[in-house]
């Protein structure tokens, strides 16, 4: 049977997905990638994403437990209304080739179908159950990236700290950006949008400092912490230049997972992105020293960022994609 979760599912219901999610990755995935807790899981299901409507969706077995979970995004900004993304599409391996995941597309595609959406992206790992699956849906892999991981202790101490050209320096933050960076804070972000997203079908996203905001609050009632750290210009009114942005989405994590890091175009080519970053580690280790790794996600296209990354001590880990389904 298929069922639709309602919006604050209940602890059985959050007990049996997460059931499902930790056995697939315990199967999907090498072993040097953490499980989610169960605090991720509850977070994701109860705390819909900015900019989004979330349907989540399971099968379920005659004993109560569920065989399988799909969870879908539909963007609500205007310039991508045309698109969704599906977080999770997962079934639990001993209910695998039984008709679960056609069960679970079904649903989905009636979801994209009745919402009017023209396509639908996932990110997946290249060579696994996911991508197979996927494929014989018609879906291609638009935008070839990595995995890469950064071992946080073995950074410090190779890396020294960096030092800002005079009239930089850095800030840093938990949780909301505070009021005096937040409208410059969001135009930085508007600044990802020419990072390189293949063949995808997105809009360009569009940020003030409510949206910010509101991102920062919804890792935070998910369960989870989120760090961030930039570069200011005192000649032009302390404005944010560069960030980065490190989150755990349950604060016992010992892997983080690193979000966005952006150069405003004027600035770039002075290191400011490796800076910012190493900056963060001194920070991040003093608040959170249970942390060991972050991960990260590279676009195999680029090249500007691999690079970086390499010499701040990532490496690569396993390849994925962000596959795209033309409806």
């Amino acid at each position: 049977m298929l069922i639709t979760l309602g919006n604050s599912p209940s602890a059985a219901e959050t007990a049996a997905w997460h059931a499902v999610v930790v056995a697939a990755h315990d199967l999907d995935l090498p072993a040097s990638v953490p499980e989610p807790s169960i605090t991720e899981t509850v977070g994701k299901l109860r705390v819909p994403s900015t900019g989004g409507r979330s349907v989540h969706m399971a099968t379920t077995a005659p004993d109560g437990s569920y065989t399988g979970v799909a969870s879908l995004m539909l963007f609500t900004e205007p310039a991508n209304r045309h698109r969704a993304f599906l977080n999770a599409l997962v079934v639990r391996p001993d209910a695998r080739r039984h008709g679960v995941g056609a069960a679970l597309w079904a649903a989905v595609r009636d979801e994209l179908s009745s919402a009017g959406r023209g396509s639908v992206a996932t990110v997946l790992e290249v060579g696994g159950a996911g991508e197979a699956f996927v494929d014989s849906l018609g879906f291609t892999n638009v935008l070839p990236l990595g995995w890469y991981v950064q071992r946080v202790r073995r950074a410090l101490e190779e890396i020294p700290p960096p030092l800002l050209p005079a009239g930089l320096r850095f800030a840093d933050w938990t949780g909301a950006v505070p009021d005096a960076y937040a409208a410059s804070f969001a135009l930085a972000h508007e600044a990802m949008n020419d990072a390189p997203a293949g063949e995808l079908a997105e809009g360009a996203d569009r940020w003030d400092a409510e949206r910010v905001r509101a991102a920062a609050r919804v890792i935070e009632e998910r369960g989870g912490v989120i760090h961030t750290s930039v570069v200011l210009d005192a000649a032009h009114g302390d404005a944010v230049v560069a960030y980065t942005e490190v989150v755990l989405r349950d604060p016992a994590d010992t892997r983080a997972l690193q979000y966005d890091t952006v150069v405003v175009p004027d600035s770039r080519g002075h290191g400011l992105g490796r800076a910012v970053k190493r900056h963060l580690l001194d920070g991040l280790c003093e608040l959170r020293p249970g942390v060991r790794e972050i991960t990260t996600t590279v676009a195999d296209e680029n090249t500007g960022m691999l690079a970086v990354n390499e010499s701040l001590g990532y490496r690569r880990e396993r390849a994925a994609g962000v596959f795209q389904l033309k409806l």
